[in-house]
């Protein structure tokens, strides 16, 4: 599957409350990815986050990949909070229709594996505006969690279902 293939989605209710599930209600997000599956997880509770090209850290000789950000807390009703995401095991990491400048917001849409030789694949970061970040993994081992407190989002992000049409702007 091309990344070109790839779309973001809206969470669904499964994916809610399965972040609900493993946040608890006001413990901080701690979660594991060694699957697809588990990313999906991953990539539901990130969902709409915010961060910059600067907040994205490729330590090469330590094969780590280390993403700070501003996560949208879905499963606690319009709050935000400081979180990391973090990839071991990381061979190369690639980026195609990104901004340069370091402290250019960035919203994360979705976040998809797609399975390369076991255990590895590339984890694909997509983000709002068309570019993408693409993570190649030996296998694959991601973790998040949340780093500060919560505290109120001046607003919740919104999700069209479908594009806008001539008619909508009438």
């Amino acid at each position: 599957m091309s990344t070109d293939q790839l779309e973001s989605q809206p969470i669904t209710a499964e994916e809610g409350e399965a972040i609900r599930a493993a946040s608890g209600s006001s413990a901080p997000l701690r979660l594991l990815a060694e699957d697809g599956e588990d990313l999906a997880i991953i990539s539901a509770a990130l969902q709409d986050a915010i961060l910059r090209p600067a907040d994205i850290v490729w330590e090469k000789g330590a094969r780590r990949l280390t993403i700070e950000l501003s996560r949208f807390c879905w499963e606690c009703g319009g709050t935000r909070v400081r979180a990391a995401m973090q990839f071991g095991d990381v061979l190369a990491v690639k980026s195609r229709g990104l901004p340069r400048l370091p402290d250019t917001p960035l919203e994360l849409l979705a976040i998809h594996f797609i399975e390369g030789e076991p255990p590895g694949g590339k984890v694909i970061l997509m983000f709002a505006g068309g570019g993408d970040l693409r993570v190649d993994v030996e296998c694959l081992d991601a973790v998040v969690a949340d780093l500060s407190e919560r505290w109120q989002a001046r607003m919740a992000p919104t999700h069209l279902d479908s594009p806008p049409s001539s008619k909508d702007a009438e």
